[in-house]
C-alpha cells in the first residue's frame, strides 16, 4: 500500500514538471524552441550520401620571393644602403621610401638605421620626401663636362667624374678624340687624369730655352730624379722606391735596364761593304 502511494506521488511530480516546461516554452516563443531543436543532436542516417569534397586549398607560389625579401630586410644595414644607392645611381630618379620598398625591397620607413644612414650619406640627396643620387660634380652633358675640365689645368681625376651622368665615360673619350682634352694615367695609382687641351692657349718656347733644357743631363736612376724634384719643392709623379719594393715582394727584378748605345755610322767608320753604296747615302762627303 505504501509503494502505491509513492508511485502516485512520483507521477504527480512528473506531470508538474511537464506542465512547467510547457509553460516556459510557450513564454519563450517559437524562435527559442527552434534553437532548442537545433541544439538537439540528430543521429546521421547511414543511408544518406556523404558530401562531395570541395576544391583543394591553393597556396601561393611566391614563397621564394617572400624569403628573398625577408633576407634583404634582415640583412646588414650596409648591404641595404648599397641596394638603395645602386638603384638611385642606375635610374637617376628620385624615389619616396614607399617606392624604394617596391623597387628593391628595402623598407626605409621601418628601419631607422637605414633611413638615417641614407639621409646622411654623401652620395644621396634627401629633400624631405624623396631620395636621389648625388654625384660629386653636378653635370648633365658633354659641354658642361668640358667646361669643368678646363677649370682644372692641373688635371682632374676621372674617378671623380665617372658617376656625374650615365654617358660621361663615352663623352670623355669623344673629347679626347676631338683633341679637346688629354687622358693620362697616373704612374703610381694607374688612375686616369683628365687635362684640358685648350687650343686658345698657344705656348711658344724660345729656341735657346729648348737647347738649355735638352742640354741638362738627367740622372740615370729615377730615385735620384725624384730626390732632385723634392729638393726643389716639387712632388714627383712617380714613386720608384715604392714600386721597387712591391716588385721585390712579387719576385720581380727592379733593376733598371741599361740601354745599349746604338752605334751609328760616321765618317770615321771603316767601311767594309763599299760595294753596297746605297747603305751609306746618309754620309756626307
Amino acid at each position: 500500500m505504501a509503494l502505491q502511494e509513492k508511485l502516485d506521488r512520483f507521477k504527480k511530480q512528473q506531470e508538474k514538471c511537464q506542465s512547467t516546461l510547457t509553460s516556459i516554452a510557450a513564454k519563450a516563443g517559437p524562435s527559442k524552441s527552434a534553437s532548442i531543436q537545433k541544439r538537439t543532436p540528430v543521429a546521421a542516417s547511414p543511408l544518406t550520401n556523404p558530401r562531395t569534397p570541395g576544391p583543394p586549398v591553393k597556396f601561393s607560389n611566391d614563397t621564394e620571393r617572400l624569403q628573398h625579401i625577408n633576407s634583404i630586410r634582415k640583412g646588414p644595414v650596409g648591404a641595404q644602403i648599397k641596394r638603395v644607392i645602386d638603384l638611385l645611381l642606375e635610374t637617376r630618379q628620385a624615389f619616396t621610401p614607399e617606392q624604394i620598398n617596391e623597387a628593391c625591397y628595402v623598407d626605409v620607413n621601418s628601419n631607422k638605421a637605414v633611413f638615417d644612414s641614407l639621409r646622411n650619406n654623401p652620395k644621396v640627396n634627401y629633400d624631405g620626401k624623396r631620395f636621389s643620387y648625388k654625384s660629386k660634380h653636378d653635370l648633365k652633358d658633354k659641354n658642361q663636362l668640358l667646361v669643368l675640365i678646363r677649370k682644372f689645368p692641373e688635371g682632374i681625376a676621372v674617378i671623380d667624374l665617372k658617376d656625374a651622368y650615365p654617358t660621361v665615360m663615352e663623352d670623355l673619350q669623344a673629347l679626347k678624340a676631338a683633341g679637346q682634352i688629354w687622358l693620362l694615367s697616373n704612374f703610381d695609382s694607374q688612375e686616369d687624369i683628365a687635362y684640358p687641351n685648350d687650343p686658345r692657349a698657344v705656348i711658344k718656347v724660345d729656341d735657346e730655352l729648348k737647347q738649355l733644357f735638352r742640354g741638362i743631363e738627367l740622372p740615370r736612376d729615377m730615385l735620384d730624379i725624384e730626390k732632385d724634384l723634392q729638393k726643389n719643392g716639387m712632388k714627383p709623379a712617380t714613386n720608384t722606391a715604392k714600386r721597387r719594393a712591391a716588385a721585390q715582394v712579387q719576385g720581380i727584378s727592379s733593376k733598371p735596364k741599361i740601354k745599349k748605345k746604338k752605334h751609328e755610322i760616321s765618317k770615321r767608320t771603316k767601311l767594309t761593304n763599299a760595294h753596297l753604296p746605297e747603305l751609306f747615302r746618309n754620309l756626307g762627303s
